[in-house]
């Protein structure tokens, strides 16, 4: 049984509601007026219809604008016989529950009621101690956490690894927040979002005059990051001759603005991409020196389905911040716990956070269920699609290998625990790397793994 409070100054609309309540087992309340529905507003109401046009000086706007400003305030659904676009967005942006048109008849109310999530009490805020959003205690998170403690005093450059959505740009964030280089600047350069043609001025700069549109000298990413960190997101696509002129500047420390003369810089490098660059400089699309010189310290960021542990503390960091911008803090119900662990996250942690985002705003109960994670948003597959050929085996040999590589990134090289996650015996694992071209690219990241532990 609810407890549903009626604000309308109709009499017979008062009363016929109210006698439809009594029937279905509700218990009404009735108040004629904006100011006193506010009156009768207590802890155990759980329900309020509430009229939109009434007399007194107070619309019914406003009503639900005091009522919704209240933690733990009832939900509430708006009644009008003068429904308009302009009155439906703005109930439901304040925090309607949903905005009707009048008359509204028995089966209908019925349904409504039915439909209305259960109350819980006011949430309070939760703890969300995630400083530099690196939010994981899983076993390849731990991993990562601690390469950035091992990697963050030095001035090698770092090359991080990960599929898009994994959080690579905060995993250079925590190296310069961590490191030594934190009071100086952070700058993020994303090299696929900047046309070619506009990249050299944007890295190195350029002086006043030295081609068409340059009316002022431009400092470029490397000197405005000066002794602080300069992040090149997507280096992978970053264009061949353009990777001449990086390749140069990490040798000498040396830039050369666009028509003005070489400028010594001090910025530590840090590098991102979602692509496999060893396969790039093996087949010419990058080249290999810079390939190199990049992969001093690599850092391979796990896919959120290989870290299943990591994605309620995700979700519920999402939460946090989402209720933080309105004040109104929700949780995820056990049903919503297990689909999120269940989907496969092809988008990784920002599908996750995508969706955390979108259940806040859609779901108007303070409990996010199962029917309220939409997971649909992102139809690419988990899956490796296969060859345009149709070619099973060829399909087979292409997962097998992203299986194998996913594996030893999370396991840092230890081929042992490699095979173990993936039920296979190690001899077996080992044929298999050799047939991939994966055995030299293991004992590198071994070897690395071994000197930093040394």
């Amino acid at each position: 049984m609810a407890t549903v409070l009626i604000i309308d100054d109709d009499r017979a609309l008062r009363e016929g509601l109210a006698e439809a309540l009594s029937d279905l087992g509700h218990d009404p309340r009735l108040a004629a007026s904006g100011r006193e529905g506010l009156a009768a507003l207590d802890g155990d109401v759980d329900v309020v219809l509430l009229d939109l046009r009434m007399p007194g000086g107070m619309d019914g706007i406003e009503v639900l604008r005091r009522i919704r400003a209240s933690a733990g305030c009832p939900h509430v659904v708006v009644l009008t016989a003068f429904a308009s676009a302009a009155n439906t967005i703005e109930a439901m942006r304040l925090g309607a529950f949903d905005h009707l048109s009048k008359p509204i008849g028995r089966a209908e109310l019925k349904a409504l009621l039915e439909r209305l999530p259960q109350r819980v009490p006011a949430l309070a805020a939760p703890e969300d101690d995630a400083g530099d959003g690196l939010i994981g205690s899983s076993e390849p998170m731990r991993s990562v956490q601690k390469a950035i403690g091992l990697a963050a005093d030095s001035d090698a450059s770092v090359l991080i690894r990960g599929e898009t959505g994994t959080g690579k740009e905060l995993v250079a964030r925590a190296l310069h927040i961590h490191g030594k280089r934190k009071d100086g600047p952070f700058v993020a350069v994303n090299c696929a979002a900047i046309p070619a043609d506009l990249l050299e001025s944007e890295l190195f700069g350029h002086v006043r005059g030295s081609f068409t549109g340059a009316t002022a000298d431009r400092s470029g990413a490397f000197r405005d990051a000066a002794s602080g960190t300069l992040f090149l997101d997507e280096i992978g696509d970053m264009p061949l001759p353009m990777q001449a002129k990086i390749l140069r500047a990490l040798q000498e420390q040396v830039i050369t603005p666009v028509g003005g003369k070489p400028a010594r810089t001090n910025a530590r490098i840090i590098a991102a991409t979602h692509r496999d660059l060893a396969r790039l400089a093996a087949t010419g699309d990058f080249r290999e020196d810079l390939y190199y010189r990049l992969d001093v310290v690599q850092i391979a960021l796990p896919p959120l389905r290989d870290r299943v542990a990591d994605i309620v503390p995700l979700a519920r960091h999402f939460l946090a911040r989402a209720g933080a911008s309105n004040s109104r803090h929700k949780q995820l119900s056990e049903a919503a716990i297990d689909k999120l662990q269940r989907h496969p996250w092809p988008g990784n942690v920002r599908e996750l956070r995508n969706a955390i985002e979108r259940a806040c705003i859609m779901t108007r109960g303070d409990v996010i269920g199962a029917e309220d994670i939409d997971t649909s948003a992102n139809p690419a597959a988990a899956a490796v699609p296969a060859p345009d050929d149709g070619d099973l085996p060829a399909a087979v040999a292409q997962l097998e290998k992203q299986m194998i590589e996913r594996a030893l990134a999370a396991c840092a090289g230890n081929r042992t625990e490699a095979a173990r996650r993936l039920n296979i015996n190690r001899q077996l694992l080992y044929t298999k790397m050799q047939r991939y071209g994966l055995a030299e690219a293991s004992e590198k990241l071994t070897d690395r793994v071994g000197k930093d532990d040394a």
